[in-house]
Formats: C-alpha cells, sequence, structure tokens
C-alpha cells in the first residue's frame, strides 16, 4: 500500500502487507517512485514491518536504482521501518548500511510507525 502523508513536508509511506513476488516488488517501487515525483515528496517511510522475504537481486536493484532515483526526487529524509522477519530485518539492514551512507540524504531507522511519519514529515 500506499500513503501519502503531509505535514511541513511531504512523505510518501511504502506499506508492506506481506510477501511479493520479485516483479511485483519492483513494479510497486516504481509506482511508488512515480507518485512520489508528481506530488513533490521530500521524504519516503519504508514501512518494512510485514515484509515477506526479498531477493538479494531485488536488494541489489534498490541499492543501485531506486536510491539514487529518490536521492534524483529530492528526498531529504528516509525512515525506515524492519521487517518483522530476522534474516529479511539482516539482510534489507545490510544493504542500507553499505548504500545509504552516501547518499544525501538523512536515513533513520524506527520501531514506531507514528514517529517515524512524525519525523518524515517535519
Amino acid at each position: 500500500m500506499l500513503h501519502l502523508h503531509h505535514g511541513q513536508q511531504y512523505a510518501l509511506e511504502t506499506e508492506w502487507l506481506g510477501f511479493t513476488s520479485s516483479s511485483n516488488f519492483r513494479r510497486y517501487i516504481t509506482q511508488a517512485l512515480q507518485l512520489a515525483q508528481q506530488h513533490r515528496v521530500t521524504a519516503w517511510i519504508a514501512n518494512d514491518v510485514r515484509l515477506g522475504a526479498v531477493r538479494p537481486v531485488d536488494l541489489e536493484w534498490v541499492a543501485n536504482d531506486v536510491l539514487p532515483a529518490m536521492t534524483r526526487l529530492g528526498i531529504k529524509r528516509f525512515a525506515r521501518l524492519e521487517s518483522q522477519e530476522t534474516l529479511n530485518r539482516m539482510l534489507i539492514g545490510g544493504m542500507y548500511q553499505e548504500a545509504t551512507p552516501a547518499l544525501p540524504f538523512e536515513t533513520r531507522a524506527f520501531a514506531d510507525i507514528q514517529e517515524a511519519r512524525s519525523w518524515a514529515c517535519q
């Protein structure tokens, strides 16, 4: 699901409700990028709490294509909520640890969705 939040800034939230195939994962993220551009969002909330397994090739795609696209869109804040699944949390967290330090936006991990939304929209 995609949610658009507004406060001082507009934020787009991607909320995963469970496992999705590789093709759907990429399709939904691509749609989210288009929506972010259309609404000129400056923050992104990756709500991965219920996200099922993600293939390493898709994590590589996020690191190499999606995060740079967010930079081009003008994203300033990136909030993430980690997956409940231990392996997913480790794999996704590792990808973000490697990919985000070189990016020009602020990244924070949250345990509470309301805190993530509040921070993103500041």
